[in-house]
């Protein structure tokens, strides 16, 4: 299942240093030390001729899992950090070579919001079921904030949902991390992958799905095999517009299967989805390009050695898209849970779009704590809420076989 790091970049003198984020370490973290702890780190290696702006020339991704405290003996050196760092390898006579890491510390379930409105009662639900499996597992559980969309995302909103998240008890562990600031790190992805340019607008999609024999919903392929010459014209065409073309991954499968806790084998369609969007380049150009959602979570989960995927069943359909992703990139493909959502009382699914009662309006009752929302989002969950009066009293009892597999009804009521 695991890809291990080629034999030539194996082991790593002591006398390494790292580089991440402007720290330096040079010893194993005591933290890594304990033969339960798993190393995870996605290998990208290049020649040290290589400019650290030219992720392009990086090899092929591979993911690795190590025990550290084996690991460390034979002569690997971890660091906490994340990001770049620069590595000696002896069995390559001392060559520099450049890693791109993962975090390098234990396994990890995540909460990851789009920071677009404050979050309502079935985000909370999520956010505190994720952190619940995380917790209960014994995994580091983190918060990423997805605001890719940055029209619709802002960071006031991101400390809002933090603040929420603090203060329903669901403590997280390390830094935040903002999809915004990792653009270079889906640039790297991205040249590791098979993938083509797309010219078509959404109304050239739209109509050649109408066509005979095409498959609803579904790319079809019209700039897949262009020839040298079609691609160049095509490319002067938008360029003319001041657009730049999307780019795709060029699918060798048309379906892709993964196990859910809640759906089991659950099988989906993959076609040449969109990594990267198209249309008018950013007027600054440290904004980065219109990454896709697809490739930015795949790339981040890595990264953060997220493991374990807790989230809404809404977002189940294009799981099977990601791990494929993360298939193509040498990631291994994490535990997915996709948890039943809350409906309103039309079992409608509650969004922030049609403005569903939040966290701060909940509370801006006179006469409701805290601890009543605690208890409403405990009965969710299938338990008896006397005696929960906190997320921490939730834990205690919390066991993840015994969750309903249907959604919840929200009345109103608290």
């Amino acid at each position: 299942m695991f890809s291990m790091v080629p034999a030539a970049t194996r082991r790593v003198s002591r006398a390494s240093r790292y580089w991440a984020a402007g720290t330096a370490s040079s010893t194993l973290p005591k933290n890594l030390s304990s033969a339960s702890t798993r190393l995870i780190c996605s290998s990208m290696w290049a020649d040290s001729s290589v400019g650290r702006e030219t992720p392009g020339a990086w090899a092929r991704a591979k993911a690795s899992i190590f025990s550290a405290s084996a690991e460390s003996s034979r002569g690997y050196v971890a660091s906490e950090a994340m990001g770049e760092i620069l590595v000696e390898d002896p069995d390559a006579r001392g060559t520099p070579r450049r890693l791109v890491a993962m975090d390098f510390l234990s396994p990890a379930g995540r909460y990851a919001p789009s920071p677009s409105g404050d979050l309502h009662l079935g985000n909370l639900r999520t956010a505190l079921l994720a952190w619940l499996y995380a917790r209960s597992s014994g995994r580091r559980f983190l918060v990423r904030v997805e605001d890719i969309d940055t029209q619709r995302s802002s960071r006031e909103s991101a400390q809002r949902q933090l603040e929420d998240l603090a203060a329903l008890g669901l403590d997280w562990d390390g830094e935040v991390i903002y999809q915004q600031d990792r653009y270079a790190a889906y640039e790297a992805a991205l040249a590791q992958l098979p993938t083509f340019e797309c010219y078509c607008s959404r109304k050239d999609i739209q109509e050649a799905s109408r066509a005979p024999h095409a498959i609803p919903g579904q790319y079809p392929g019209t700039c897949r095999d262009l020839s040298d010459a079609e691609r160049k014209a095509k490319r002067a065409e938008l360029a003319a517009q001041n657009r730049v073309p999307a780019i795709r991954l060029r699918a060798d499968v048309s379906s892709f299967t993964i196990h859910d806790a809640f759906a089991g084998e659950y099988t989906g369609e993959v076609d040449d989805f969109i990594l990267r969007r198209g249309g008018q380049p950013p007027a600054d150009p440290s904004q980065g390009m219109d990454w896709a959602y697809n490739l930015a979570v795949v790339v981040d989960d890595a990264f953060q050695g997220v493991d374990q995927i807790v989230r809404g069943d809404d977002l189940l359909s294009s799981a099977p898209r990601q791990a494929y992703l993360a298939h193509k990139l040498g990631y291994p493909e994490p535990e997915f849970v996709h948890v039943p959502l809350v409906l309103n009382s039309n079992n409608v699914r509650l969004s922030k779009r049609d403005g569903a009662v939040t966290l701060r309006q909940l509370l801006a009752d006179p006469g409701r704590e805290l601890s009543d929302v605690i208890r409403l989002l405990s009965r969710s969950l299938g338990y008896d809420a006397e005696g929960i009066n906190t997320a921490a009293d939730l834990l205690e009892r919390f066991i993840p076989d015994k969750l309903s597999r249907e959604p919840f009804v929200w009345d109103g009521t608290v």
